[in-house]
């Protein structure tokens, strides 16, 4: 779960409250399928999914992402019209 989490990322959520919501949404529309048959049982998106996230938007491997652009990113993305 550390690699879901960016250093800082709990204080930038304290200050900023209201930051929180964008980015609990947009988790929850990358989870993995069945997330609640596998441990550890949390809505999170599938690892090598979430690497390649992070290699594209750092331009980099194994980068950590800020936790300004972790909310960003979930803003812009809630933005995104979802067409079925």
């Amino acid at each position: 779960m550390s690699d879901f989490w960016s250093p800082g990322l709990g204080r930038y959520l304290a200050r900023h409250p209201l930051s929180a919501w964008p980015l609990s949404r947009a988790g929850w529309r990358l989870r993995r399928e069945s997330w609640w048959r596998h441990a550890p049982f949390l809505p999170l998106p599938p690892q090598n999914y979430w690497a390649f996230r992070l290699s594209t938007a750092n331009g980099s491997t194994g980068s950590k992402a800020s936790p300004f652009a972790m909310v960003d990113a979930a803003k812009w993305s809630l933005r995104q019209s979802v067409r079925r």
